[in-house]
């Protein structure tokens, strides 16, 4: 068997077999497989796509490329969120804490930023000293004591997904269905949890532009996690503008701190809340979404998520002063100011323009040996529907390098639409699949 035929075999639309399949996730976690020709099969995947059976096929050899985590001697039911990703999408620093304290396991592992996109692991490495690069022993032992864990991939869990993922950001083959259900299902198979909540994000900042490739990714993943014997349902969530107002790592790191002292600006409250709500149900410490969002809101209000937000900071290594003292997160100190043009309503702040914005002052990744600079990003200061009048500031660039702000300038420029009346506010939640 010849890589080169397998990805032949692709570029001209044929099936791969199972064999051809294992051969290729194989040769990636052995590192047989050049990365050219890693890269060729990947972009022969997203022109040419993958049936459901080679999706599953794949899916199966990545988590069998390293082990499944046993987690049977921690009570409870196992529960996870992942996101597809998305602009100022800092849910999961939220939830998990909020779910814990509502008795829920959350065994969490993330990923880096990709694209546009930010990452859980990038923003919860802004927090001085905080490690993400747990053992799995580490994680049990914090799961154990704090209720949940928020750590990367590590070399046993599906190593040839962060062989592909890396390859990925870089080569422009992020967007492609089959390749985005196998790189999460198959980390979250192989992390051992018994049920999985997905937020699949739509609009201009999300990897899925539209509403209906949106469904299809979440019936694609809710399939696989079916099958593989893991509880999954997924709601489709709006991300034409960035969630909440914080767009970069220790900036958003604060605005999630703000959420759990009971403040943060309504969307991120909203979407957190039910995502927190549908995994207490899943991990049957409500009967239903009304109690389980009730009860979600009680731990924000009584600061038992903060709370366990502080001892995990602690127990993995971070300042858990940082919970009150923002002063000790990153920051910079210079300030550009994007202005509205002319009077009337912000009609709309492009997700994805922002996003790419924010890698240009540097804390996102253009290439994967990118250096990250968790002090910078950008602050909404006035949202879509907000009333201006010309000269008001809509965002508010937070930057370090002068020609890194030049760049950022020109997309921000680009992302905000002032128009005459105000905008129809359309829902957060568009969808689910169960």
């Amino acid at each position: 068997m010849r890589a080169v035929d397998i990805i032949a075999s692709k570029r001209d639309g044929r099936a791969l077999s199972l064999e051809e399949i294992r051969y290729f996730v194989d040769g990636v976690t052995a590192g047989t497989l050049p990365d050219y020709q890693a890269s060729a099969l990947l972009m022969a995947v997203v022109l040419r796509g993958m049936t459901a059976e080679e999706t599953a096929w794949l899916t199966d050899a990545m988590v069998h490329s390293g082990v499944r985590v046993d987690l049977g001697d921690i009570p409870g039911v196992k529960v996870d969120k992942h996101s597809t990703g998305g602009v100022g999408d800092k849910t999961s620093l939220i939830l998990a804490p909020l779910a814990a304290a509502c008795g829920v396991p959350v065994p969490m592992m993330s990923g880096r930023g990709l694209g546009h996109t930010g990452g859980t692991l990038d923003k919860l490495e802004a927090i001085p000293g905080f490690r993400v690069n747990l053992s799995l022993e580490e994680m049990k032992a914090a799961l154990a004591r704090a209720g949940f864990a928020m750590i990367g991939p590590t070399a046993e869990i599906a190593p040839a997904d962060r062989k592909l993922y890396a390859l990925r950001d870089v080569t422009g083959t992020v967007e492609s269905i089959p390749l985005i259900s196998a790189s999460i299902m198959s980390k979250k198979i192989a992390e051992g949890i018994d049920a999985l909540v997905l937020d699949v994000k739509t609009g201009s900042g999300a990897f899925m532009k539209t509403e209906a490739d949106s469904r299809r990714l979440a019936e694609s993943l809710v399939t696989i996690g079916k099958a593989s014997g893991v509880k999954t349902e997924a709601i489709i969530t709006a991300m034409d503008a960035p969630l909440g107002c914080a767009v970069g790592n220790a900036m958003e790191v604060i605005e999630c701190l703000e959420v759990l002292k009971g403040r943060g600006p309504n969307d991120l409250i909203d979407v957190s809340v039910e995502l927190t709500a549908r995994m207490l149900v899943l991990g049957r410490v409500a009967d239903d979404l009304a109690a389980a969002d009730e009860q979600a809101r009680r731990a924000i209000a009584s600061g038992a998520g903060l709370e366990r937000f502080r001892r995990i900071i602690e127990i993995q290594g971070g300042d858990p002063r940082v919970v009150d003292d923002y002063d000790r997160l990153p920051h910079v100190d210079d300030r550009h100011l994007v202005s509205a043009c002319r009077d009337g309503y912000v009609a709309s702040i492009d997700a994805e323009l922002v996003g790419r914005a924010s890698v240009a002052l540097g804390a996102g990744r253009d290439r994967v040996e990118d250096a990250v600079d968790p002090a910078v990003g950008i602050r909404v200061i006035a949202k879509p529907g907000d009333a201006v009048r010309a000269g008001d500031a809509v965002l508010e660039l937070h930057y370090r390098d002068c020609v890194r702000l030049e760049a950022a300038i020109r997309l921000t420029n680009q992302a905000i639409t002032i128009g005459d009346g105000r905008p129809a506010r359309g829902p957060l939640i568009v969808g689910e699949v169960r």
